[in-house]
């Protein structure tokens, strides 16, 4: 009979326990018995440092490979606004109206703001709440201000033939109605976007 020898590979405890144990008792010891009839040598499983899917895909590189790109261009852009350069001066002033009112038939407010070369950008929104014609006057001054920092304007003239808001706004007059209040704090605070902003009260007949 040929001689040979067995190499045992193995993770488990107790197959190396049985072997590399010299005394055992119990039923260990006569599993011990007939195995020691053969050459076999015990050697521990060493752990597998590397996946055998990155082994795969290392062999496997696409040169070409380009990642899929998911998001879509421009997926956060609202709106375009095409604006043409007004020429070298930046502090040119624009010129801004605005009208607010609330009646019967619902509160709207419309801005028109006018560039130093005479073009016309106008902007209209409808007020789904109960306001007062003061408090959408001043809902449209908001949102004149604010669609002119949107478009980087640097001076503006504001234009209106109410006088209340102009006033207010001007310190000539104390606002003491409460809900209007907060609408003038909004007004300070964008105001300091420009760099020079002035409030003018525009009779009707020139209007």
């Amino acid at each position: 009979m040929l001689y040979y020898t067995t190499w045992l590979v193995a993770k488990l405890d107790p197959i190396k326990y049985i072997f590399e144990k010299p005394f055992l008792f119990g039923r260990i010891a006569r599993w011990q018995v007939p195995l020691s009839e053969y050459d076999i040598v015990y050697v521990s499983q060493k752990s597998i440092k590397r996946s055998v899917i990155v082994d795969l895909l290392v062999d496997r590189v696409v040169e070409d490979y380009e990642p899929v790109k998911f998001d879509f261009l421009d997926e956060d852009l609202m709106a375009i606004l095409h604006l043409e350069k007004e020429g070298p001066n930046e502090l040119s002033p624009w010129r801004m109206y605005f009208d607010g009112a609330s009646n019967a038939l619902g509160h709207g407010i419309e801005v028109v703001l006018i560039s130093p070369y005479g073009k016309y950008y106008p902007a209209t929104a409808r007020l789904n709440f109960n306001y007062t014609n003061n408090m959408a006057e001043y809902e449209a001054l908001v949102m004149g201000l604010q669609v002119a920092i949107d478009m980087k304007v640097n001076t503006i003239e504001v234009y209106r033939d109410s006088a209340l808001v102009i006033c207010q706004m001007r310190g000539k007059w104390e606002t003491r109605d409460s809900k209007l209040v907060p609408y003038q704090k909004l007004v300070i605070e964008l105001s300091k976007q420009f760099k020079k902003i002035s409030f003018n009260h525009l009779p009707q007949e020139e209007n």
